[in-house]
């Protein structure tokens, strides 16, 4: 299927088709400055496979700087159609939105589609011959089984907005289909989080584990994920014995989440979903009922089977009632996937044919399952698997591993937060090596800040200044996590790699700057915070009316006052210090 345009709309005057299985219908259903909604229909009228079915337009490429994917992260360039794969999304990996942004930030177009549980591909590659950008949506890419009908609504926002609303906005319409509703969020997910992974890996000891949580939690951090090695006494790094899930490590599983849980902290644990190592006793018992047994790592669980369902449910259900857990960290949901030794013969045995809805049918049943046990219970998903339907099982949603890179762990936070909503947004676990001045490794917190923070150092052999950081900045976190969570959001530069990310809620104002450029402030706030989280003190701000009179405080990044003092904000540049990784801190007069 074609879709031709004129300039300004898309507008479906020319739609050719080449599916010769099924027919197909394009609706406008919605037309509204510059915002449109078109109705995508099929039905299969012989039983067979569908083949794939593309949508094509073309806008012009007049004011386009960049081209944003979720999961992008420093590739946000304009590519030429010779050098660009399409853009992928199913349920457990990214979402099905592009958007292309200009020179100011602002969106040129922005489109989305409905169909976030099978897999669907998207493009916009930029066309050399006559300089447009050339866009498509196809649907049945890996579709190895009948379709008897099948619907989507496709979203076109041309809108003069920032570019960030209209993805914002785009995560709303999402949650407007029944299918894509949103989990709950606890509190307990919007609250700083000590992680095992970076600094233990499998190699996990009690007694450290339990100082380690009480220096935690004098920090200001609430919670903690138990990962990798738990579970297992082998600590080579892979997942032999994956599958039964029994605490080798740690038999007495329930004292130790108690004694955690007395210190005040809340506890939730690892789980490799898909993996069933050979070397567990579910190896044997589901042999036979793998998507393959040649992964890198381990077997990879068939959720089309209802046993297999039953079974992960059954594990985490336990777990959370039988050790009174607060929190489940699932991982690598996007190894559920079609592999070419993936069968897909009708089975009836198999109660599905398509492996995203039976991951769809396996979370669902997840989350009601443990929310009958806990029912603020957290669960923590990692990027790629962030996309809308992935609200409806997880309410934190996790930056992808980025250890020792602060500007990615920045980048990836803001990605996930444009497009979700409500949910808890969290950063990669930080670490730094302690060799850092206080100043450098305040750097790599500092840019989790626009997320929830979590951290995975070894506390107990942390240098006393990196402490006292960890606990200014968590202590200033927990202050202000209304206006990180649920302020209104704006990034900016997405080419740049977001230098300048701010929120404000109540009249108050959050800015972080991350390198060196001017701060546009053209509205009066109440209160102005400014994270300097760059190695110059000289701040510059641009403004285009005279904001008036402010008490100014600057503390550095183990929260030392620096100075007290008042300053005027005057229409033009203002200049202010701030020391490295410090705070300032304006409230009007």
């Amino acid at each position: 299927m074609i879709i031709s345009t004129i300039e300004k709309k898309i507008d479906p005057l020319i739609f050719n088709i080449n599916n010769k299985n099924g027919s197909v219908n394009l609706e406008l259903t919605t037309d509204e400055n510059a915002l449109q909604i078109f109705r995508f229909e099929y039905q299969n009228h012989g039983g067979s496979f569908p083949e794939p079915v593309s949508l094509q337009w073309r806008i012009p490429a007049a004011k386009v700087k960049g081209v944003w994917k979720p999961t992008s992260d420093f590739s946000k360039r304009i590519e030429a159609d010779w050098e660009l794969g399409n853009h992928e999304s199913r349920i457990s990996i990214d979402a099905p939105v592009i958007s292309l942004f200009g020179n100011n930030d602002d969106n040129v177009l922005c489109f989305s589609c409905s169909n976030a549980i099978n897999r669907v591909e998207m493009a916009a590659k930029y066309r050399e011959e006559d300089n447009h950008f050339y866009c498509q949506i196809i649907f049945f890419t890996e579709c190895k089984y009948p379709v008897e009908e099948f619907s989507a609504d496709i979203r076109i926002d041309q809108r003069k907005i920032h570019f960030s609303k209209s993805l914002q906005e785009t995560s709303k319409w999402w949650e407007s289909y029944e299918n894509l509703k949103p989990t709950s969020v606890p509190a307990i997910a919007k609250k700083p989080l000590y992680s095992t992974w970076y600094q233990f890996h499998q190699n996990l000891n009690q007694d450290l584990l339990f100082k380690e949580c009480r220096i935690a939690k004098d920090l200001g951090f609430d919670s903690i994920i138990i990962d990798d090695g738990w579970q297992t006494k082998d600590t080579n790094r892979g997942y032999d014995y994956t599958g039964d899930w029994r605490p080798e490590r740690f038999p007495n599983m329930v004292t130790l989440v108690k004694e955690i849980q007395n210190l005040g902290m809340k506890v939730g644990i690892w789980y490799s979903v898909p993996f069933c190592g050979r070397k567990s006793k579910a190896y044997q018992k589901f042999k036979g009922k793998f998507l393959t047994e040649n992964h890198r790592w381990a077997p990879v669980f068939d959720p089309r089977y209802p046993e297999v369902r039953d079974y992960l449910t059954g594990i985490y259900v336990n777990a959370v009632r039988d050790w009174n857990l607060d929190g489940l960290k699932l991982d690598f949901i996007d190894d559920f996937k079609s592999y070419q030794e993936t069968p897909f013969d009708a089975s009836k045995n198999r109660d599905f044919s398509s492996i995203n809805e039976a991951v769809d049918a396996l979370l669902t049943q997840v989350i009601v399952e443990v929310k009958k046990v806990n029912p603020d219970i957290f669960i923590e998903f990692r990027q790629k698997y962030t996309g809308p339907a992935m609200r409806k099982y997880g309410n934190m949603l996790r930056a992808f591993d980025c250890p020792g890179d602060y500007t990615m762990n920045r980048v990836r936070i803001t990605d996930i937060k444009m497009l979700c909503g409500e949910t808890a947004v969290h950063s990669d676990m930080v670490t730094w090596h302690f060799d850092e001045t206080v100043q450098d490794a305040a750097l790599h917190y500092l840019s989790t800040l626009f997320g929830v923070p979590q951290v995975s150092v070894m506390l107990n052999k942390a240098p006393e200044s990196h402490l006292n950081m960890l606990q200014f900045y968590t202590r200033y976190w927990n202050e202000n996590s209304d206006i990180f969570c649920s302020g209104k959001f704006l990034p900016s530069r997405p080419l740049s790699n977001y230098p300048v990310l701010r929120a404000n809620l109540n009249n108050k104002v959050i800015i972080g700057i991350f390198e060196d450029q001017n701060l546009q402030i053209n509205h009066r706030f109440l209160a102005i915070d400014i994270l300097n989280a760059k190695s110059s003190k000289m701040i510059v701000i641009n403004s285009n009316l005279n904001l008036g009179t402010y008490e100014y405080k600057t503390y550095d990044c183990e929260g030392k006052l620096i100075k007290d003092d008042f300053i005027n904000i005057d229409e033009g540049l203002n200049t202010i210090e701030i020391p490295k990784s410090g705070m300032a801190q304006l409230k009007s007069i």
